[in-house]
């Protein structure tokens, strides 16, 4: 094992993959993850889902060789069946985990993208490493290893988010359905579709060739992030939409201020007034105080949507009380 080509890989695959995990974390404009829950899943998916994917791939790989004889074969349905079933299970079971047992942290279609999308991130860093170590650099040295780097890393920086998406989107719209049926068939069929458009990369990668096979490739790959920023826009607007409709009433009573009110309910507004409350000193108690607004516009929709939930009314009642201890120190 040569350590210099290996810690090169290492960097070249987690240094991109946290930069785009942080890119993640800004787009939840309004409500922020824990960084504990954002860390949990990024590890879960680098070492669980991507140890137990090489394992698992590798295992079921050999037993069909045995059984068909064929390297073609194996090859074809090792990467375009064997490989997304078990990935896409792998990283979905994290963002499961979260969904089970943490589930007041799982408020939005957008939460969904979010763990789902950082899950991937980690599972993509190590099977990147994988690749421009092990399939390249031991292969044919330094120039397939960039090669693979600005082909995985840059130009398909987030394939795999983009494919684990679906699940935390049919996990999303099962927590936040009141019909069974959905609840039931919405994590299946995100599950189900995030297994296809990783078969189909994966299909498509193993039968072209050449500039124009790659350009198809990446096409297909960019429609998917095209098609997810447009679902990420849309569920934006919908928190937005929560926030304003259930803070309303908060501000005509008085606990929010006009101006306090209109903030909370715009990411470019929140923004301006973190730079603001950098020269006020009351940073902390400003980005406090707009995600706690965030909570309760939440917490009351939930209420209006699930009834009790475990406790919504005692969790509504703690946020009026911090929100108005918090209130005289945030611009109005």
């Amino acid at each position: 094992m040569e350590l210099f080509p290996l810690i090169a890989a290492i960097i070249l695959s987690f240094i991109p993959a946290l930069i785009y995990s942080w890119v993640i974390y800004w787009l939840d404009r309004y409500e922020k993850e824990p960084k504990i829950l954002l860390g949990g899943v990024f590890l879960w998916g680098a070492i669980v889902a991507a140890g137990a994917a090489f394992v698992v791939n590798t295992v079921l790989g050999v037993g069909i060789y045995l059984v068909s004889g064929s390297e073609a074969a194996t090859e074809i349905l090792t990467s375009a069946i064997v490989a997304p079933l078990i990935e896409e299970s792998l990283k979905g079971f994290a963002v499961l985990i979260v969904f089970l047992i943490f589930r007041r942290e799982f408020d939005s279609v957008l939460d969904g993208i979010v763990y789902a999308g950082i899950t991937a991130l980690g599972f993509a860093a190590t099977e990147n490493v994988l690749y421009l170590y092990g399939n390249a650099y031991l292969e044919e040295g330094w120039g397939l290893l960039w090669m693979l780097f600005f082909l995985r890393v840059i130009f398909g920086a987030y394939s795999h988010a983009s494919y684990t998406a679906f699940t935390g989107i049919g996990l999303a719209l099962a927590r936040l359905s009141n019909n069974k049926l959905i609840k039931i068939a919405a994590p299946v069929v995100g599950w189900g579709i995030a297994v296809f458009v990783h078969s189909l990369h994966n299909l498509l990668a193993g039968f072209v060739s050449g500039l124009g096979g790659l350009a198809a490739i990446f096409l297909i790959d960019w429609f998917g992030w095209l098609l997810m920023a447009i679902v990420i826009l849309w569920a934006l607007s919908r928190e937005q939409k929560w926030i304003k409709t259930q803070l309303k009433d908060e501000m005509q009573n008085g606990l929010l201020t006009p101006d306090q009110y209109h903030v909370a309910g715009s990411a470019w507004l929140r923004s301006f007034d973190r730079i603001k409350a950098l020269t006020s000193g009351h940073f902390r108690a400003s980005r406090r105080f707009y995600h706690l607004c965030t909570e309760l516009a939440y917490k009351k929709h939930q209420r209006s949507r699930f009834g009790e939930e475990k406790g919504n009314t005692a969790r509504i009642r703690d946020l009026r009380q911090e929100i108005s201890q918090l209130a005289p120190k945030v611009a109005s």
